[in-house]
C-alpha cells in the first residue's frame, strides 16, 4: 500500500527531527513498522541497526542455494526440507524469512513498438457482463480492433465470442476504417490460434480462409507478451471507463448504435499517442489511404449447422425452436442463420424463414406451417373416421341406424359434446354409438354435470311444429268454374 505524503513528511520529520525511534513512530501514527523502515530506506536512510541472530542462520547457506537452483521452489515445500534437516520455527516466521533471501528477477526493460501508417491493427474480446433477453442471459462481449499508428478505434457489441461474430466484427471494421491494415495482431485466441509449440503456430483454418479473402496477415503475439498488444489493451481499459461506465441502453441494436456515435466522436477527439500535436481523427485521415482496398464481395458470415427434425415440425437452434412444414419431418435440414433472420434449407431449397430470436425456449412459428398441419390432421381424422364407417357397414351394422343414434345424442348432449365423444370413439377403434354414448358419460362425470333429461313433448304440441304444404289457389278456382257450368 503506498504510503500518504503527508505522512511521509510526519515520519521523516519525526525521526530525524524529533529522534523518534521506528517502534515509537510506527505506534503514534498508527502503521505497522516495516512500512516506516521502507519510507527511511526509499529517503536513503541505510540500516544502522544490528540485526539479532535468528533461528534460520544455520540454514541459511542451504536456503539461498536451494533457491539459486530453483528461484519459484515455494516457501512451505523449502520448509519442509529444513525441517528434515532440524529446524524447528513456524512456517509464518520461515516464510516471511525467506521472502527476504529469495532471488528477485531482474526488471525488463521494453522498447517502445512504433508502427507506419496502415501496416498494423490490434485485435481482442472485452466481457461487459451480462445482458438478460427474456429467459435468457446472455455474455456482453465487445469486439474491438484498434489502428496501431492512428489509434482509431471500432468497437461492436456482440451476445457471444463464436468465430461468427469474430468474423463479422472484422467485416464492420474494416468497412468502418474504408480499408484494411496489412497486419492484424492477435492474441492468443481460440478463435485465431488453435495449437502453438513453441514458434511453431496453428491457426484456425476459418480465419485462414478470411484472412486469404482480405489480403492481410495473421500474426499472434508471444506468449506472454502483454506488451505487444497494449494500445488495444489500453483501448478495452478506455472503453469502460469512458464509454460504458454508467451507460444506459435498450437493447444491442442501441448499445452499437451508440457506440458507433461514441467511436467517431469523443474517441476521435483525443490526442494521437503517436503525435500529440493532432487529435485521433487527422492521424487517420493520413493512414486510410494507406490501407488495403476492400474486395469486391464481403466474406459471408453466415452461421451454418445441421439440425434433426423430430416428430414435431420444428428445428432447435440456439436454444430457440423454429417451425418448419410438416412435410419436413424425419429429416436432417440445414439452418443458416445471421443476426437478424434463420433460414432452414434442405439441400438447397429455402423451407423456412423466421426472424431471429435471442430468447430462450421460445418457439417462432410460421402459421402457414401450423394451419397446414391443422388442416392435414383433419383430413386424416376424417378419412379416419370414414374408414370406421365403412367397417361398420361391412359387419353388417346400418349406418342409418349409426346416424339416428348419433342424432339422438346430439339432442340431448349438444353438438360440440357429441363431436369430442365421436373423436374419442374412433381413437380407440370402436366405431359404435355404444362407445360415443360411454365418451359421453364420461365427460359429464368429470365436469361433475347432473344426467341429461331427454324432453318429451305432447302429440298435439309437437303438431303444432309441424310443416304444412299450402294448396294451389287455382284448384279453388276450378271449384267455382265448375258449379258455374251445373248452373247453367
Amino acid at each position: 500500500m503506498t504510503m500518504p505524503p503527508d505522512k511521509e513528511a510526519e515520519i521523516l520529520r519525526y525521526y530525524h527531527v524529533e529522534k523518534w525511534r521506528i517502534g515509537t513512530i510506527a505506534t503514534q501514527l498508527h502503521v505497522h513498522h516495516h512500512s516506516v523502515e521502507r519510507v527511511l530506506r526509499q529517503h536513503g536512510l541505510p540500516r544502522t541497526a544490528k540485526l539479532r541472530k535468528s533461528i534460520l542462520d544455520p540454514y541459511l547457506p542451504f536456503v539461498c542455494e536451494t533457491l539459486t537452483k530453483f528461484p519459484t521452489l515455494t516457501a512451505s515445500r523449502l520448509h519442509e526440507m529444513c525441517r528434515q534437516r532440524g529446524f524447528v520455527g513456524s512456517p509464518s516466521h520461515f516464510r516471511y524469512l525467506v521472502s527476504q533471501h529469495r532471488p528477485r528477477p531482474a526488471a525488463e526493460a521494453f522498447l517502445r513498438l512504433v508502427t507506419l501508417p496502415g501496416a498494423q491493427s490490434q485485435v481482442d474480446w472485452g466481457h461487459f457482463g451480462h445482458i438478460e433477453i427474456g429467459r435468457a442471459r446472455r455474455p456482453l462481449m465487445a469486439f474491438v480492433m484498434v489502428l496501431s499508428w492512428s489509434r482509431r478505434i471500432y468497437l461492436q457489441f456482440f451476445l457471444d465470442a463464436r468465430m461468427e461474430s469474430f468474423l463479422r466484427g472484422h467485416v464492420g471494421a474494416f468497412e468502418a476504417f474504408g480499408g484494411i491494415p496489412r497486419v492484424l495482431l492477435y492474441d492468443n485466441l481460440k478463435s485465431a490460434v488453435l495449437e502453438r509449440q513453441g514458434d511453431a503456430i496453428r491457426f484456425h483454418p476459418t480465419l485462414l480462409d478470411f484472412a486469404g479473402h482480405y489480403l492481410y496477415e495473421p500474426r499472434p503475439v508471444a506468449v506472454a507478451r502483454g506488451n505487444e498488444k497494449g494500445k488495444v489493451e489500453r483501448a478495452i481499459r478506455y472503453i469502460r471507463e469512458g464509454f460504458f461506465a454508467a451507460r444506459s441502453y435498450v437493447d444491442l441494436e442501441d448499445l452499437n448504435k451508440q457506440a458507433a456515435a461514441w467511436c467517431i466522436g469523443q474517441a476521435d477527439d483525443r490526442l494521437c499517442p503517436q503525435d500529440k500535436t493532432i487529435t485521433v481523427r487527422e492521424a487517420f485521415v493520413q493512414e486510410q489511404p494507406r490501407l488495403l482496398a476492400l474486395p469486391a464481395n464481403p466474406y459471408v458470415t453466415d452461421e451454418r449447422m445441421p439440425v434433426s427434425i423430430g416428430k414435431t415440425p420444428y428445428a432447435r437452434f440456439d436454444l430457440n425452436d423454429y417451425s418448419v412444414p410438416h412435410t419436413q419431418v424425419r429429416q436432417t435440414l440445414t439452418v443458416v442463420a445471421d443476426p437478424l433472420r434463420v433460414r432452414i434449407l434442405n439441400g438447397s431449397e429455402v423451407v423456412a424463414t423466421h426472424q431471429r430470436s435471442y430468447d430462450k425456449g421460445a418457439q417462432i412459428e410460421d402459421p402457414s406451417h401450423i394451419a397446414k398441419l391443422v388442416e392435414r390432421k383433419a383430413q386424416a381424422h376424417e378419412q379416419k373416421g370414414m374408414s370406421r364407417l365403412k367397417q361398420a357397414a361391412e359387419r353388417g351394422e346400418g349406418i342409418g341406424g349409426i346416424t339416428a343414434a348419433l342424432l339422438r345424442l346430439v339432442d340431448r348432449y349438444g353438438a360440440a359434446e357429441v363431436q369430442v365423444a365421436v373423436l374419442t370413439a374412433l381413437a380407440r377403434g370402436v366405431p359404435h354409438p355404444h362407445a360415443v354414448r360411454l365418451a359421453l358419460e364420461v365427460q359429464r362425470e368429470l365436469k361433475n354435470q347432473p344426467p341429461p333429461v331427454e324432453v318429451c313433448m305432447p302429440k298435439h304440441v309437437a303438431d303444432r311444429d309441424a310443416v304444412i304444404n299450402p294448396h294451389k289457389l287455382e284448384t279453388y278456382d276450378q271449384l267455382t268454374d265448375k258449379k258455374g257450368d251445373k248452373d247453367e
